[in-house]
């Protein structure tokens, strides 16, 4: 299953321990955390270092919600021991079947990873010895606690904690005079072949800016310091729009940045309209999978529906997208094409790059076929004359 590429969060040296808070008592409420949206467990069966890999697969096979207590390095060894019992084996004949081998291979490890979960108190320290201080990773996350404990997959705080380490440190990108601050759940650009290609285009003078889908804002700050008079930015997400909001405050933009949290397009038009939409036409599983997947092309639908709408009179729209859905057989050779000319709409230039993301070159990798050859576009689009 595609998705946003998964960079090591830059090394800090160990993580301070803290002291294990108490243990969730059988019964006590709590409040659940998932980004998937699951329901709540209905019941959670305590677990500690005796558990083995072989056992603790079996039972989250069952349904069982394993709640872990023991020791924080033993509970994150039974994580990567369960990941490789799941077979991965696949005899796709085309990109398209090894896409969906994939993805269900991706689902049923995150199904079968939650399920070994933890606690953590009122001050967000979790039930384990040798634990890391994660209380502010959860309040950057979720804000304070809503009751005396909090139950959340393992597998997503450790992701969390990665995550606020990248807060903390920042991102250089490429163009980009300082550095983005990304926050957890937001699309992390360390993919920049999209960045590479907005540094073609030649230094702006003026112009009201759309950015639709900002993220963490970095297209945004790129054509500001390039020569964009001012910005307004949208996302659906309130995580992106507090982390862009933050990076125009970091960066010294913030006078000339516009964020607020919407669908698609602000109100009024603009000069330039960009947006680096989802680029697989695929029902996201979940949050932060809506970053990639745009179920039906309904993201990109809409948006090239709205452009002309929302250009002043000889504005631009740029939009950067891979062809990786096509490669994978999940949109058809001129799909787009056809859908400039439906939204009347007319290709003024194009530019493209060919992927270098780690992923493109990893034989390993089930998808290789395709993403060895993906390229990411640039589209400059005007409304078609009369």
């Amino acid at each position: 299953m595609p998705r946003p590429p998964r960079t090591a969060p830059p090394s800090k040296g160990p993580a301070p321990t803290v002291a294990p808070a108490a243990p969730l008592p059988a019964g006590a409420p709590f409040t659940w955390r998932s980004e998937s949206d699951e329901p709540s467990p209905a019941r959670l069966h305590p677990v500690d270092d005796r558990l083995s890999a072989d056992t603790a697969l079996k039972r989250v096979r069952r349904g069982e919600f394993l709640l872990y207590s023991g020791d924080f390095h033993n509970a994150k060894q039974l994580l990567g021991a369960l990941g490789r019992r799941l077979e991965r084996a696949s005899n796709a004949r085309t990109p398209l079947e090894a896409f969906r081998a994939e993805r269900r291979a991706r689902q049923l490890e995150h199904e079968t990873l939650s399920r070994i979960v933890v606690s953590l108190d009122r001050d967000y320290r979790l039930a384990l010895s040798r634990a890391p201080d994660v209380a502010l990773a959860c309040r950057q996350v979720w804000g304070e606690p809503e009751t005396e404990f909090t139950v959340v997959p393992l597998k997503q705080l450790l992701g969390m904690l990665g995550a606020a380490e990248w807060r903390r440190k920042g991102l250089s990108v490429p163009g980009l005079t300082g550095l983005i601050h990304p926050h957890y759940g937001v699309y992390l650009p360390t993919r920049t072949d999209y960045v590479e290609l907005l540094l073609s285009l030649p230094t702006l003078k003026g112009p009201r800016v759309f950015d639709i889908g900002t993220g963490t804002g970095v297209l945004s700050f790129i054509l500001l310091q390039r020569g964009a008079s001012s910005v307004q930015a949208t996302d659906i997400d309130s995580r992106a729009v507090a982390c862009a909001r933050e990076n125009a405050e970091r960066l010294g933009l913030r006078k000339s940045f516009q964020v607020t949290e919407g669908d698609l397009f602000p109100e009024g038009k603009a000069d330039l309209v960009v947006c680096n939409p989802p680029w697989i036409p695929e029902p996201p599983k979940n949050r932060v999978d809506r970053a990639v997947f745009d179920e039906d092309n309904q993201f990109l639908r809409r948006f090239l529906e709205g452009l002309p709408d929302a250009l002043t009179p000889g504005g631009e729209g740029l939009l950067i997208l891979s062809d990786l859905a096509v490669l994978l057989g999940l949109r058809p050779q001129g799909w787009l094409q056809e859908q400039f000319a439906r939204c009347g709409l007319t290709v003024k230039w194009s530019r493209s790059t060919a992927a270098r993301h780690s992923k493109s070159k990893d034989t390993s990798d089930p998808l290789h076929m395709a993403r060895s050859r993906e390229l990411t576009t640039l589209y400059c689009l005007t409304r078609t004359a009369g």
